[in-house]
């Protein structure tokens, strides 16, 4: 009998619920490349697909956990793939997004970056202090800080600005020069929502 490959054998290990986490990655990495495109191609098309796709992946996060507990097939490397996937769709793609709506000044970049970071940083503390937060029946009673989800709100935004034109040199707020780069006052709802991510003191209950 002819053994399967290592690769394979991996993938057969996934339960249901992972490929729901990887649906959502798949969705926060076509986000990535649509808006790629739309900077090579101008179209505004490919921008919004890309946009739409980050309310899809939000879609599958939601499912995936609901799916783990309704199988009880949670695991460690479950809570894994889903803090990854989650960075991706709601990390780097709303930063991507950004960027290829007119978020290009070099403070942006700096502000988008550091919005990638408090996410990062926000599902790593999860990871490891979610034994710490869960109650008797073993589950986390509240998120520290804003869930990383909660930058659907920013692609949102961007969408609806998107939408009625206002990209580019037109992106709402205008631009400001600030020493020897640029900042669009815009993008500080992506400073605002990365700090809140790592805010210790907000406590939200987790349904």
């Amino acid at each position: 009998m002819v053994p399967m490959p290592r690769h394979f054998s991996m993938l057969r290990e996934f339960h249901l619920a992972d490929w729901f986490t990887l649906s959502n990655a798949i969705c926060g990495t076509g986000a990535v490349f649509a808006s790629m495109r739309y900077l090579q191609s101008g179209q505004l098309r490919d921008l919004l697909v890309g946009m739409a796709l980050i309310p899809l992946a939000f879609v599958f996060d939601a499912l995936d956990g609901r799916i783990a507990r309704w199988r009880k097939s949670a695991s460690t490397l479950g809570r894994e793939l889903d803090s990854l996937a989650d960075i991706i769709s709601f990390g780097v793609a709303p930063a991507a997004l950004a960027y290829a709506c007119g978020l290009q000044g070099g403070w942006d970049w700096l502000v988008l970056s550091y919005f990638v970071g408090c996410g990062v940083s926000r599902l790593a503390r999860y990871n490891v202090t979610a034994e710490q937060l869960s109650g008797e029946d073993d589950k986390v009673s509240h998120f520290e800080g804003t869930p990383i989800p909660t930058s659907l709100l920013l692609v949102v935004v961007l969408a609806i600005a998107a939408w009625q034109g206002a990209t580019g040199a037109d992106i709402w707020l205008g631009v400001v020069q600030l020493g020897p780069w640029q900042l669009h006052p815009l993008v500080l709802m992506f400073a605002l929502s990365g700090s809140l991510m790592i805010s210790k003191t907000l406590h939200i209950p987790k349904p």
